[in-house]
């Protein structure tokens, strides 16, 4: 274990998610616009309002890929930092406050003037499946400037988001983050995100990756785009010669660690009731990073992030509704 007076920060768009159910008709209606089912698509603030209108009996959460991460490693028991922009509107006072009640750092200066607090509109099918509409607005102004270079060199891990990727200015602050991380003896991880996001930005992601990232969170399909290989097996086995630990998702098939050569498989953890699949990966790296910053084995590390992964597609909104550290007594006793 390291003495870092943080385990974990977190770099990413700082979003509020409004999520409502809907049908595949829905989904399917909206195709013409760019609405693929499963998948996050990026729009513009008319398009936000429009798809508002047409949603019902919505639950709005803050969420945003690494915000719901940290707030994982929070509910674990972690400690936690934060640096993602926000307006100095309603909602980025309501992001910053959930942020803090759940006592991350959290510091960035909110943006005062220009575009309103980033918003995500999830449409959930009965599959479960969530089907992401992203606003960013503020979230692109987030750059080099907005990095806290001291929680970067206390925290073990400095954990980055992949759907940030998009922005040119986020590209040039993931590198300074790794920069001061690996200066400071720490590490960095890098979360995929999105299969969608992999294609637009495939050789920038496979060179952070190899140059860059100690540690690399991808779901199956986004493990295939990044290395366009014909099956899972295959990709494993690129992602192990580029990167020091890779832990890969494969939804109910659990998941694969790579590290040091081996291959190490977990169980996906039972669900009582399927009800959202928003923030399971997100939730997956929360566990997989508390128990690493704990010092626990891969094996401990992976079932930690199966068992909040569970958690978290059995009600909606993509952020814990227990104590995530009763998972660590569980594997204890189960150990």
């Amino acid at each position: 274990m390291s003495s870092r007076s943080l385990d974990v920060v977190a770099i990413g768009n700082a979003i509020v998610d409004v999520l409502a159910h809907t049908d595949d008709a829905f989904i399917q209606s909206q195709s013409a616009s760019g609405m693929i089912k499963g998948a996050m698509a990026l729009i513009e603030q008319s398009r936000a309002v429009e798809l508002y209108a047409l949603m019902n009996d919505t639950v709005e959460r803050s969420g945003g890929s690494a915000g719901n991460t940290i707030a994982g490693v929070a509910s674990f028991g972690g400690k936690g930092a934060y640096i993602g922009k926000v307006a100095d509107d309603t909602l980025g006072q309501v992001f910053r406050k959930e942020m803090r009640d759940m006592g991350v750092v959290y510091n960035t200066t909110p943006l005062i003037i220009g575009a309103p607090t980033a918003r995500c509109l999830v449409f959930v099918t009965p599959d479960a499946q969530r089907t992401m509409n992203t606003y960013l607005g503020a979230c692109l102004e987030l750059g080099v400037d907005d990095l806290d270079s001291s929680l970067i060199q206390n925290a073990q891990v400095t954990y980055l988001e992949g759907y940030m990727f998009d922005p040119e200015q986020a590209k040039a602050m993931f590198r300074a983050a790794a920069d001061i991380a690996h200066k400071s003896g720490n590490r960095v991880a890098l979360s995929l995100s999105d299969p969608f996001c992999v294609d637009r930005h495939r050789e920038d992601f496979q060179n952070f990756v190899e140059n860059h990232t100690d540690i690399l969170f991808a779901n199956e399909a986004e493990i295939i785009s990044l290395y366009q290989t014909e099956t899972f097996e295959q990709a494993a086995k690129i992602v192990a010669g580029k990167v020091g630990i890779a832990a890969l998702t494969r939804s109910e098939k659990g998941s694969v660690i790579v590290a040091n050569g081996e291959f190490i498989e977990i169980a996906a953890a039972p669900v009582a009731q399927l009800m959202d699949t928003t923030g399971a990966g997100d939730q997956y790296a929360a566990g997989f990073l508390y128990g690493l910053t704990q010092g626990m084995d891969m094996q401990t590390c992976g079932q930690l992030g199966s068992l909040a992964a569970a958690e978290v597609i059995s009600h909606m909104g993509p952020r814990p509704e227990m104590a995530y550290a009763d998972f660590v007594t569980k594997v204890a006793k189960a150990a």
